[in-house]
């Protein structure tokens, strides 16, 4: 049975949307092993993991559209090219600076990600593309800041 997963729609194929959605999966993990781990050394390695993958993924974002430039769907502009590196340069920074702080780095990257992808590039992406890249940025920012929220919580720094 092939069901189409939330806000799937006919510019972006349901298993691109499955995928995205699939990716925020380790950060929901994450969450909740920081919030029920016992162990500190575990809550500690939640939040690490966390950071991690939270770093990883920001990171692809910026890459999907050197992937556009690359296939000549983006210009290739200073604008289109800074906008594809710079989320991999907040990722970098997140993780070393790590724990909270690096949570809350990831949350404003990608904030500042889709605002730069609603507002500068809204009419060069297709607008189901940019539904699915909001609701997967709303998504990230609420489990990462739980994360930090739930970090505080645990003592973790």
């Amino acid at each position: 049975m092939n069901v189409p997963p939330p806000l799937a729609s006919p510019s972006v194929p349901p298993a691109s949307a499955w995928v995205g959605y699939a990716c925020l999966a380790p950060l929901g993990l994450g969450l909740a092993a920081i919030v029920l781990g016992g162990d500190p050394a575990l809550r500690e390695l939640a939040q690490r993991s966390t950071l991690a993958w939270g770093a990883s993924l920001l990171t692809f974002t910026g890459a999907v559209h050197a992937g556009l430039m690359f296939g000549g769907r983006l210009a290739m502009s200073p604008q289109h090219v800074s906008g594809a590196l710079l989320p991999a340069v907040a990722a970098t920074v997140a993780v070393l600076v790590g724990g909270q702080r690096g949570l809350a780095l990831l949350v404003v990257g990608f904030g500042l990600f889709w605002l730069y992808e609603h507002r500068v590039l809204g009419g060069e992406l297709s607008p189901d593309y940019l539904v699915l890249r909001r609701h997967l940025s709303i998504v990230a920012c609420g489990v990462l800041a739980l994360a930090m929220l739930a970090s505080d919580a645990a003592g973790l720094t």
